[in-house]
């Protein structure tokens, strides 16, 4: 991989890694000067309100509507979907045990007033809330992700089941998607100043404690990232194709562990991935399945960051994080997983449907805080979802082609040579 390709990648993350520093600096020098300048963070923050909506609905729904499966592809497709989710939890919920054990946020910043999420809905109120909303109209609000995700995901099947007479409609959805992407990326161009601003004014407000709490959460983070690969790797290539599955995998891990480490981006690991893919035997109407889907759907590491974003948010609020919230937790970060695209940065959107359901009315101040910790976890977070592509489709090739898929490959390869 070229230096220059791996500088360009990074350029937009070191920019607005720079421009935090900057402007927590500046607000620590200057505090009356971080409240000053707030609404230029006020303004980036409201522009990605006015876009998240069509950006998640183009997404998730186009992309389900675009998927042409039947039969041995549609098996394909929902072994390949089991088990991201399976995975993803697996991963959301060991790193929700350590947070529980040393949280990022010890003492909550002074002068933020504590909130508890749903504390006034019932049970049935919020599985009610989890999948609909009034009217067509309430799917436009910020504040219904998760039904709006429910939505794009059922419009996106309707499509689907209608075949070629929706065709305009998949192509639409696909145009939307990419106009919707260069709609981010204008917006992101403003991205540096406002993270001057918004840090300006947070360092401000809350001085040192931000420092400590972002230092908590990386020290736990990172280390979980590389033991996460050393352990989980081999266990799902072990339930893939056994002993000789994990040999397999470490043979050919590095090559898709290092690009998407280089280009912090899970679509441009593919190709190498489809490379590695093929190399280690597996088929390749199952590579064709897995690894894009995987792309934007299989999000072990992002799983983890969303479980530390939320702690960190609930420990700057003040609230406490218990067991019982573990599966809400879960189910959003896997939902949100969805809602993220594989480029760069992630687009916001998984921060977004975070903080739209579980801070709704301190949005302006999570939604800063979760971006920052997205930025400073999103390589090695990255890498475990782009390089766990591969390893994924080592137990989907055992549940469509038998526990002996490896060896039969290998047959084959002989033979050919």
């Amino acid at each position: 991989m070229e230096a220059k390709s791996v500088a360009k990648n990074y350029l937009l993350l070191v920019i607005l890694v720079a421009a935090m520093i900057a402007g927590a600096f500046a607000g620590w020098v200057n505090p009356e000067f971080g409240h000053n300048i707030a609404f230029l963070g006020t303004i980036f923050i409201r522009m990605m309100f006015c876009v998240v909506v069509p950006m998640v609905f183009a997404s998730v729904a186009g992309a389900i509507a675009g998927v042409k499966s039947r039969t041995r592809a549609g098996k394909i497709m929902f072994m390949t979907i089991l088990n991201f989710v399976f995975t993803a939890a697996i991963a959301g919920a060991i790193y929700f045990v350590l947070v529980m054990i040393f949280p990022p946020v010890v003492t909550a910043w002074t002068n933020v007033a504590t909130e508890t999420v749903g504390e006034h809905a019932s049970f049935t109120q919020m599985v009610v809330n989890f999948f609909t909303v009034e009217d067509f109209v309430g799917l436009l609000s910020r504040r219904a992700m998760l039904p709006l995700i429910v939505f794009s995901i059922l419009f996106g099947f309707s499509v689907n089941l209608c075949g070629e007479k929706a065709s305009l409609i998949v192509k639409w959805l696909d145009q939307l998607t990419f106009v919707m992407m260069e709609f981010v990326g204008l917006i992101t161009y403003y991205a540096p100043i406002a993270f001057f601003a918004i840090f300006a004014d947070l360092v401000a407000s809350y001085g040192p404690m931000i420092t400590e709490g972002y230092a908590r959460a990386l020290i736990v983070y990172y280390p979980f990232c590389f033991i996460y690969v050393f352990t989980m790797f081999p266990i799902m290539a072990w339930l893939g194709a056994g002993s000789e599955g994990v040999r397999e995998m470490f043979r050919h891990i590095t090559r898709p562990a290092v690009v998407s480490l280089g280009t912090c981006s899970s679509v441009a690991t593919i190709p190498t991935n489809m490379d590695v893919a093929a190399e280690t035997g597996i088929s390749k109407d199952i590579s064709d399945i897995v690894l894009p889907l995987g792309a934007t759907m299989h999000m072990d590491g992002s799983s983890a960051a969303i479980i530390l974003k939320v702690a960190f948010v609930m420990g700057v609020l003040g609230q406490p994080l218990t067991f019982s919230q573990l599966p809400m937790i879960l189910l959003v970060a896997i939902l949100a997983s969805v809602g993220m695209s594989g480029v760069p940065g992630g687009g916001y959107i998984g921060e977004y449907i975070l903080c739209a359901v579980f801070f709704p009315d301190k949005m302006e101040l999570a939604f800063p805080i979760v971006v920052a910790i997205g930025n400073l976890v999103d390589p090695p977070a990255t890498m475990i979802n782009a390089a766990g592509d591969y390893v994924v489709s080592f137990m989907v090739a055992r549940c469509v082609d038998g526990k002996d898929w490896l060896k039969k490959a290998r047959i084959a390869r002989a033979a050919q040579a």
